[in-house]
C-alpha cells in the first residue's frame, strides 16, 4: 500500500528518478534542477506531494501557487503503480492543501501529444478550456526542456 505526504527536497533524487522512467516526460534544466526544485518548495511549501510504495516514489506532483490562481506541475506515476487511483489521491492531496491557502482555481497544462495524461484529467473532471490562448515567453533561454524517449 502506498502513502502520501508532503513533497520535501529530500525527495529530490528519488523524484528525479521516477520523471526519467515516464516517457515523453520535459525535464528542464534549470527549473528541474535540485536547485530549481528547492527554490519552488520553498515558495510552495507543504502542497506538493509524493506517493511512496516499495520504498521509492511511485508518484509525485510539484504544486504551487501564486496568491490567486494554484497550478499543478509534473503529475506523474510510475508505470506499474498506475491505475490504482495513486493519481487520483495525490490531485485530492493538492486540491486541499490549496483550499487551506484560500486558492479558488487550478490549472495545469498537459502536452497534446500526453494521451494517458489527457485521459486522466477527462476522466477525473478537469475541463479542458477551449475560450482560451495559452501563451509563452522565455525569459532564459539556458532553461533547455529535454524529453524522454
Amino acid at each position: 500500500m502506498y502513502e502520501l505526504r508532503s513533497m520535501t527536497i529530500d525527495d529530490y533524487d528519488g523524484l528525479h528518478e521516477l520523471w526519467m522512467t515516464i516517457k515523453g516526460f520535459g525535464i528542464r534544466s534549470i527549473d528541474d534542477s535540485r536547485e530549481g526544485v528547492e527554490r519552488f518548495l520553498k515558495r510552495n511549501p507543504d502542497i506538493s506531494v509524493v506517493a511512496i510504495e516499495d520504498g521509492m516514489i511511485v508518484g509525485a506532483i510539484l504544486c504551487g501557487h501564486d496568491g490567486r490562481r494554484g497550478c499543478l506541475y509534473h503529475v506523474c506515476v510510475r508505470e506499474g503503480y498506475r491505475m490504482r487511483g495513486i493519481g487520483n489521491k495525490m490531485v485530492v492531496f493538492c486540491m486541499e492543501a490549496l483550499k487551506a491557502e484560500h486558492i479558488n482555481k487550478v490549472t495545469l497544462i498537459a502536452f497534446t501529444e500526453n494521451d494517458i495524461g489527457n485521459a486522466f484529467w477527462n476522466e477525473i473532471g478537469w475541463d479542458k478550456r477551449k475560450d482560451l490562448n495559452y501563451y509563452d515567453f522565455t525569459l532564459n533561454r539556458a532553461n533547455i526542456t529535454a524529453f524522454n524517449h
